[in-house]
């Protein structure tokens, strides 16, 4: 059986896409591994052993196209009014909070965040399928 272990995305600025994760999801670094063009660092944090890779081209100078296929990385909260909160006090520039209720019945709550890079960043309340 597969394990999903990271997903991977492309940063221009590596500090300044390590601040945002950590204040943002207190993602920190597990590990960086740095190479003649490129370094990869591994942000990781207590709550899951799934880790996200930010991919560090050295040299490039202009953002990423990041296209009409790249979609959404989601994160789960335990409270997310607070943390709605908590993003606005930052100053992340979170999206505002959504119910999604098609049929009456809340699916899910949740908000979107873009990183710097411009990747968007689902913000789940736990609960029902999203633990």
């Amino acid at each position: 059986m597969a394990k999903a272990i990271h997903s991977m995305i492309r940063v221009l600025d590596e500090a300044r896409s390590l601040e945002f994760y950590e204040q943002a999801f207190g993602l920190k670094v597990a590990d960086r591994l740095d190479f003649d063009s490129f370094t990869l660092v591994y942000l990781s944090n207590p709550e899951t052993e799934f880790e996200l890779e930010l991919t560090v081209n050295k040299g490039r100078e202009e953002s990423y196209d990041l296209g009409d296929g790249y979609g959404h990385l989601a994160v789960s909260v335990e409270n997310l009014d607070a943390e709605h909160a908590r993003f606005v006090e930052a100053g992340l520039k979170p999206r505002k909070l959504v119910e999604f209720a098609p049929g009456g019945d809340v699916i899910a709550r949740f908000f979107f965040v873009a990183d710097p890079d411009g990747y968007e960043i689902e913000v789940l309340e736990r609960g029902g399928r999203f633990k």
